[in-house]
């Protein structure tokens, strides 16, 4: 399975981390030139490696670390993902309501990603605190997620879990992205779980 992260903001560096710290090769990418990531991959080792943008988007495993706002440009990118797993960890900070109608953030992220497999997780902690050892006193973070795909949702929840994280998947209950999105009651939380 092939990863990337695009964004190389607070987010997208501390979920680099995590791949980083358990030895998952990771491409990382933002709008500029890979070399302007030359500091963060000197520091994180040879598992992390910066791409051109349009590189990156090839992985079977694409990260939204962005903007909210920036998804629709990326997602326009391809006229199908076919059937790749795009992660969304963005939330709708000064996103009008309007935007997102009555709908939850990750269905409207899917809709700019045609034919993608959307799984909503790793935006429900501050990235401070998403970049640390999930480890905590003999238990770890949990990290929830969320997707219409039970498929891709179930290899997301792998994925998480190699990462360290306690995953909690919320299936494909059709409230579920509303409980991972701003405002809702699982964002936000700091929770850890222990055997």
């Amino acid at each position: 399975m092939t990863y990337s992260i695009i964004g190389s903001g607070k987010v997208g560096t501390a979920l680099a981390r995590q791949f980083a710290r358990n030895g998952f090769p990771v491409a990382i990418a933002n709008t500029r030139d890979p070399i302007s990531l030359a500091p963060l991959i000197n520091e994180l080792g040879n598992t992390v490696t910066a791409q051109p943008l349009e590189q990156a988007l090839e992985a079977e495993i694409v990260i939204l670390a962005i903007p909210f706002g920036a998804h629709r440009e990326i997602g326009q990118q391809f006229a199908n993902w076919k059937n790749r797993i795009v992660i969304d960890a963005m939330n709708t900070y000064g996103v009008p309501p309007q935007e997102l109608g009555d709908r939850a953030s990750t269905d409207v992220v899917a809709s700019a990603f045609v034919g993608a497999r959307v799984v909503k997780t790793f935006n429900q902690l501050p990235a401070a605190l998403l970049a640390k050892d999930p480890a905590r006193d003999g238990g770890r973070q949990v990290m929830f997620m969320w997707s219409r795909d039970q498929e891709a949702n179930n290899i997301v929840t792998q994925l998480v879990d190699q990462l360290g994280f306690a995953p909690i998947s919320l299936g494909t209950i059709a409230d579920g992205g509303k409980l991972l999105e701003l405002g809702g009651p699982l964002i936000l939380q700091n929770i850890v779980k222990y055997q």
